[in-house]
């Protein structure tokens, strides 16, 4: 299967730049894989979408300021020229790095950017004056490194006064103050991601209690948003493609609520292609060991990569974002939705004037 059979043509300014000033104002596109057709809607219509039977589950992580900007030492980089004065300023420039995934207590994986500069023994510096000290301790590719940051006793609490809200590349703006609220999901809870899982963007105190109201029953899991979720695809056949792995956990409340609807032929319907990766990895991983369509309570690391083909065990129907082209989100999305259908309703979407990826609208398959 080729990436480039999920390609589309996207013009500069359908990419939303700014959030609505409502959460729930966005549009919704309605597709419904029995008849083949697609609705153009409001958000505000989908606790009508939905059927009293149904389960909705929510991803509730917490995006934190992870974007960290600082310089460097220059003690591990080759000077660019002797003579050249402004070598030593240069090597001890700006430097900018994403954390991804915490792996020890003070050690992280990241990106860093200029990549190519940051070689291993490399020393960072983050604040002014230098409120935290990194160095560089394992060089991956495109960018990726590990760090291991000197021990501090309110490690946080400095990330949370330095850090930047970390938020995606295709928008271009520096972010601001508002960008931590608008980022992050009303039923954030368990700080870790570097992304939000999007389409609960949407979502408000008054959507959750209609949806309640209407008798339709909400569990929560948590998923860490980190590479696994944005990482670019650099192959040319889908199958040649490997995620990388994103922390998860899903309570024992949670794990009976899925395992219940499952069993009772109501609907799972998952808020967000973060929510439908870690249900159904967990429901592999049990499958593997009993059988059957269900998940168990606990923690672990998904790599679940979905595309055209899988057999979905738990997810039902999915609300989700618009996402980039050629990217493992859409195709997870065409994986549910079917390929030809969802690639001919995201081209409805362009030419009917949505707004697309983090802050943009939405789409409801069912």
């Amino acid at each position: 299967m080729l990436v480039s059979n999920f390609d589309y043509d996207l013009p500069p300014e359908r990419i939303a730049q700014e959030p609505l000033a409502d959460r729930a104002g966005s549009r919704l596109l309605h597709l419904n894989r029995t008849s083949g057709s697609w609705e153009d809607r409001s958000f505000r219509e989908f606790p009508d979408l939905l059927r009293s039977g149904d389960l909705l589950v929510l991803n509730n992580t917490r995006v934190f300021p992870a974007r960290l900007y600082g310089h460097r030492s220059g003690q591990r980089a080759q000077p660019l020229s002797p003579h050249n004065p402004a070598a030593r300023d240069f090597l001890r420039g700006r430097v900018e790095v994403l954390l991804t995934r915490q792996v020890a207590p003070n050690e992280w994986e990241c990106l860093v950017r200029p990549g190519r500069k940051i070689g291993i023994g490399e020393k960072l510096y983050f604040g002014d004056p230098a409120e935290l000290e990194a160095e560089v301790t394992e060089r991956g590719t495109f960018g990726e490194r590990r760090i291991r940051f000197a021990p501090v006793t309110d490690f946080f609490a400095r990330i949370e006064h330095i850090g930047h809200v970390p938020l995606p590349p295709y928008i271009d703006r520096e972010d601001r103050g508002a960008d931590r609220d608008r980022y992050q999901t009303v039923y954030a809870q368990t700080r870790g991601s570097v992304a939000a899982p999007t389409a609960g963007l949407h979502f408000t105190p008054e959507i959750l209690e209609r949806i309640r109201g209407r008798g339709i029953e909400i569990a929560e899991i948590t998923l860490h948003v980190g590479l696994g979720t944005f990482q670019p695809v650099r192959v040319e056949k889908v199958e040649d493609h490997k995620l990388h792995r994103e922390w998860y956990e899903i309570p024992a409340e949670a794990a009976r609520a899925i395992n219940r609807a499952k069993g009772e032929g109501r609907r799972v319907v998952a808020v967000g292609t973060t929510t439908v990766r870690t249900l159904e990895y967990a429901a592999e991983c049990a499958a593997k060991r009993a059988g059957g369509n269900r998940v168990e309570a606990g923690q672990g690391e998904a790599d679940a990569f979905i595309y055209p083909g899988y057999r979905f065990r738990i997810v039902d129907a999915l609300l989700t974002n618009f996402h980039l082209p050629q990217s493992t989100l859409l195709m997870l999305v065409c994986a549910l939705g079917g390929q030809e259908l969802v690639m001919s309703a995201y081209r409805h979407a362009v030419e009917a004037g949505y707004r697309f990826y983090s802050y943009g609208d939405c789409m409801f398959v069912e």
